[in-house]
């Protein structure tokens, strides 16, 4: 770090990680922001979806006061949803901050109000990309008026791409998600609950269908094995599936619990979403990540490394259903050949893919962006 910043970054909400996979990496980078020395402050509204239906969750309020607690040294301001378009409030809320970075998951109207108040206040504007819209509906992200920002931050490589040659902006910087290893690293386990775990969401069926050939087929052609899924969004029938295949369903797992539950679990699989695999292809969930980070083996389904993230060996990666059940198998029988590619996969992600290592990235784009 050159010198201190004072950063703004409005997410959609830090505070609740309920079908929300992007608080898991913020937590982590605003926390690396600060310890680089930045004054780094979140917005976020009072009230929004994603802590809504936290609420409605048993153990609601108590995964909030345990978010508070892992991360006291996030300074969080809330704004209320009917205040978005107050110029006024946000030129008095803004008035000495160097750089503001909204992410995608925002309003637009967030986006022209902001842009309006830097005309007064004089910052400099990143936009932070952690989705696939860009590709899948360009018309969504138009809306934000991106090309009036000073520069874009994309999560992946053809993200930074698709920014310049079909959005034609220039300033694009790759920033990948990373593990928050303050919060995931292995963690002595108190028993084995279940021999293979999925945390994920089924979601608007973007990955149904390898849901079940990567998971419930397995699991249901390796009954004498336990399977576990927790997540949320799993329609009835969804349930049905779940069930018919002898997979335990855990319902919404707080993030921060999931290092415990690794730690239960002899090996993990990575599912990624159909957009992932065939289009913005070389970017990651946050779970393959974090995974790593619990120390776990991890099997993949087709999954192409675009960018070269990780190494060979640091996770296996299985081409059908067929092949995910002999992989899980023989992770079963040979346990030491699980352990040591568990051990492999932690090491990467410690060389290369920690928050600590993308706030030094954020770091130097916001120094570039104020030249």
């Amino acid at each position: 770090m050159s010198r201190k910043l004072r950063i703004a970054y409005f997410a959609h909400s830090l505070r609740s990680d309920w079908n929300n996979g992007n608080a898991h990496f913020l937590r982590g980078l605003m926390r690396g922001m600060r310890a680089l020395g930045h004054d780094a402050v979140v917005f976020e509204p009072r009230a929004e979806w994603s802590v809504d239906n936290l609420l409605l969750e048993p153990r609601g309020q108590e995964t909030l006061r345990r978010f508070e607690e892992v991360y006291p040294d996030l300074q969080i301001e809330l704004y209320e949803t009917s205040d978005v378009s107050s110029q006024g409030m946000w030129q008095q809320r803004l008035g000495d901050f160097d750089v503001v970075v909204l992410h995608e998951w925002n309003p637009p109207a967030l986006s022209a109000v902001l842009l309006e108040v830097r005309e007064y206040l004089g910052y400099r504007m990143l936009f932070h990309d952690t989705h696939h819209r860009a590709s899948s509906s360009p018309e969504q992200i138009r809306l934000f008026g991106v090309d009036k920002f000073d520069g874009v931050v994309a999560f992946g490589e053809v993200l930074r791409r698709i920014y310049r040659e079909r959005f034609g902006i220039n300033r694009v910087w790759t920033l990948h998600e990373a593990a928050d290893v303050s919060v995931f690293r292995p963690v002595e386990a108190q028993g084995k609950q279940q021999d293979v775990v999925w945390i994920g969401n089924w979601g608007d069926d973007e990955r149904s269908e390898e849901i079940r050939q990567f998971f419930l087929r397995p699991a249901a052609e390796i009954p004498e094995q336990r399977f576990s899924i927790f997540g949320v969004r799993y329609p009835e029938g969804a349930l049905r599936e779940l069930c018919h295949a002898h997979v335990n369903y855990g319902g919404y797992l707080p993030n921060l619990e999931a290092p415990r539950v690794y730690s239960e679990s002899l090996m993990t699989v990575h599912v990624p979403r159909q957009e992932y695999a065939r289009v913005m292809t070389g970017i990651p969930t946050i779970r393959v990540f974090e995974a790593l980070a619990c120390g776990i083996p991890l099997i993949s389904a087709p999954w192409n490394d675009a960018e070269g993230l990780f190494r060979s060996g640091d996770f296996a990666v299985v081409r059908n259903g067929a092949e995910m059940a002999d992989a899980m198998r023989r992770f079963l029988e040979y346990p030491d050949e699980a352990a040591a590619q568990a051990e492999r996969g932690l090491e990467t992600v410690l060389d290369r893919h920690t928050c600590a290592h993308r706030a030094a990235e954020l770091d130097g784009i916001c120094e570039e962006v104020l030249r």
